[in-house]
């Protein structure tokens, strides 16, 4: 069997470049600036309603549901993925928050979409986060969220009510940060 020519691997490895330079282009600015954003509704959810119950199991096992935070705390849903690149980039942001409000009522329900519990660990463990994980791995409860993108964040406040969403990564946290210091505060 003989090797392609040299010029066949220049030629594929410059049209790789130029595929990859052409999508990260479409990621961080065409698509950032249609789809990212607070939005009103989102699949079967939407501002002013009551966020839809569920289950899931976390990092050890244990049953999570999100009532089990009405009337306590409010709950800040992060739906994502450890190949998520946005969405790795929002964890910082999200860590952030959870050291300053988890004392205030604040709880994170950090909920990976589909990945191995030990992957997910893993990969918690290595960068140090404290919030709490939950696994979505069929992504059923992303569905009934109506989570099209990662990462989306849902706000919901102690009455089980959802309060926000944003559906792609934002450097820029501080409508967030000022409604979780509002909410805090009921």
């Amino acid at each position: 069997m003989t090797r392609p020519p040299k010029i066949i691997w220049i030629i594929a490895g410059v049209l790789f470049a130029a595929a990859s330079v052409a999508i990260n282009y479409q990621v961080k600015f065409v698509m950032h600036h249609r789809s990212v954003g607070s939005v009103q509704e989102m699949g079967n959810i939407k501002v002013g309603q009551p966020a839809p119950d569920f289950t899931l199991r976390d990092l050890s096992g244990h049953a999570v549901a999100l009532s089990a935070y009405r009337g306590r705390k409010i709950v800040l849903m992060d739906f994502w993925a450890t190949w998520c690149g946005p969405c790795r980039m929002a964890m910082p942001g999200l860590q952030e928050l959870a050291d300053k409000y988890h004392g205030h009522g604040l709880e994170i329900l950090s909920v990976n979409q589909g990945e191995p519990a030990d992957h997910v660990r893993d990969f918690i463990q290595r960068e140090k986060y404290t919030f709490h994980v939950v696994l979505d791995q069929n992504q059923a409860v992303g569905g009934q969220y109506g989570v099209q993108g990662i990462p989306t964040l849902v706000l919901v406040d102690k009455k089980g009510v959802v309060r926000w969403i944003r559906v792609g990564y934002s450097p820029n946290d501080d409508d967030l940060k000022k409604l979780v210091e509002k909410l805090t505060k009921e």
